[in-house]
């Protein structure tokens, strides 16, 4: 059939390493590339952008940088909603600061300095790890939330405590404000996205990504062998704080576009994207992408079908959300600890060898 090797040679090692050996995944990705650069901002609306593919990509870039830290590396951390706070007040700092820069420079400084809050707080992994270091991990969330009402400055001494986006465009097309056009930021938020992609997925095929899973499996033995503890957790914070700094900055400023720390950046968004890579799998990239998927599209399906099509109250639909993510999460650690990364490899592996039965 046409999903097979056979016939698909290799001439040097990098075409032997590469992402999609497989002919049929590599057409496959490209079409996914061509879709979403080309066919879905001639066709997006503020509704289908603002509530399934915007957050979407930000969500997505939030759970790579947490996979990047518990399924690469093995740390564990409840503190996302807090890092995403400091992405989001990084870049409102920078853009009300610097209003001449463009926002795109900006957004990246965020996730810079949010990787270096990211190092400081993971400073104690080298000591404690489990559960001692999801406890120091949900204290640095409480810790930043806190920070970021009590001190005024943060917010520019706003009266209602809040922040606000101001306008700001790139190449002439305003990416956040009121003035913003949905295409403008799906497209922003996606190529963020597609460079976080491939920066995370070179990094966990290299050296840096074998030296965070020689940690994961084992840290005594990786540290017999030359693997470096130290710098290896440090890095592994560092990256995946900036990748979280990344998403925080973008959803404040593209998505929201005004926020209050504790409503937007609260110990349940630390939750939700756990969750995500729970579900989707980890120490996958596409299982980043995944859990994000299946977590942005299941309150949008639910509200349809149940809300809109059967007439169910909102927050009864709510409640069977939590009640379908909690579910799935028990089933997942349960029967299929690497989520739906997992189930999509293996569902792979049986199309390659069909009609086959060995």
């Amino acid at each position: 059939m046409f999903y097979r090797e056979a016939g698909d040679f290799k001439t040097s090692y990098r075409e032997d390493n590469q992402t999609f050996p497989i002919r049929f995944d590599r057409m496959g990705f490209y079409v996914a590339l061509a879709v979403a650069y080309v066919v879905i901002p001639l066709v997006i609306d503020d509704y289908w952008a603002n509530a399934v593919f915007v957050p979407f990509l930000i969500y997505a870039i939030a759970a790579i940088g947490l996979n990047i830290l518990v399924g690469y590396a093995g740390q564990v951390s409840l503190g996302t909603g807090g890092f995403m706070a400091v992405g989001a007040y990084a870049v409102y700092k920078l853009m009300t600061a610097f209003p001449d820069v463009p926002i795109f420079i900006h957004v990246l400084l965020a996730g810079g300095i949010t990787a270096a809050v990211g190092v400081l707080f993971g400073l104690p992994s080298l000591r404690i790890k489990g559960f001692y270091l999801a406890v120091a991990t949900l204290a640095a969330q409480f810790f930043l939330v806190w920070l970021f009402n009590k001190v005024p400055w943060f917010y520019n001494y706003s009266a209602s405590g809040q922040i606000t986006a101001p306008d700001r465009s790139m190449f002439g097309v305003f990416v956040t404000g009121a003035q913003t056009s949905a295409t403008a930021k799906y497209m922003f938020c996606l190529i963020l996205l597609t460079l976080v992609a491939l920066v995370a997925r070179n990094l966990t095929r290299g050296t840096i990504g074998r030296k965070w899973m020689a940690i994961r499996d084992m840290d005594i033995a990786a540290e017999i062998i030359g693997v470096n503890p130290l710098t290896t957790k440090i890095t592994a914070f560092a990256v995946s704080s900036f990748f979280i700094g990344i998403a925080g900055a973008l959803f404040f400023s593209v998505y929201l576009g005004a926020a209050e720390v504790g409503e937007a950046f609260g110990i349940n968004k630390s939750f939700l994207i756990l969750f995500m890579v729970i579900i989707g799998g980890l120490g996958s990239i596409f299982g980043s992408f995944a859990g994000a998927a299946f977590l942005v599209l299941l309150p949008v399906l639910l509200k349809n079908v149940l809300v809109g099509g059967l007439g169910w109250p909102t927050d009864l639909a709510a409640h069977i959300e939590l009640m379908i993510v909690g579910g799935l999460i028990i089933v997942f650690l349960i029967a299929e600890p690497h989520g739906l990364a997992q189930l999509w490899r293996v569902a792979k592996e049986k199309l390659r060898l069909w009609p086959f039965p060995h």
